[in-house]
């Protein structure tokens, strides 16, 4: 018996858990490619954002992006994630995060696309090293 197929393609968003540790800078890299698994996607002229949101101080804290080629670099200083949880345990914290894009609009577009292709929860493991929280 044959069993169907179904692709997800579109604006389902890829779930990620981002495990850091407390204190230290840890980066993300998303690639944008074709079905092929190989050519990447031309995102040269599309805008992106990522924030994570601190649910224990309500904070948005905004994540720095960088783009190279079709590879989105979701980058967390040290100096945020140290603010990242408070206690001394294995799970600190988790952080809801997103990776927003902005696609200009095209000829028959009215206004440019917004999509979300990265949602995911960031896992902030807890330092023991004096000097962390």
């Amino acid at each position: 018996m044959c069993t169907p197929t179904i692709e997800k393609l579109g604006a389902t968003p890829a779930h990620i858990q981002w495990t850091v540790v407390r204190g230290d800078s840890s980066s993300l890299a998303v690639q944008f490619l074709e079905d092929d698994e190989v050519t990447g996607w031309d995102i040269g002229t599309w805008d992106f954002a990522a924030t994570a949101y601190d649910i224990s101080g309500d904070f948005l804290d905004e994540l720095t992006v960088t783009v190279s080629a079709h590879t989105v670099t979701i980058f967390a200083s040290a100096d945020l994630t140290k603010n990242w949880g408070t206690k001394y345990t294995s799970i600190v914290s988790e952080l809801p995060f997103d990776l927003q894009a902005t696609i200009p609009a095209g000829e028959d577009d009215i206004e440019p696309t917004v999509w979300t292709p990265v949602l995911g929860t960031i896992c902030v493991l807890g330092d023991i090293t004096p000097g962390g929280l």
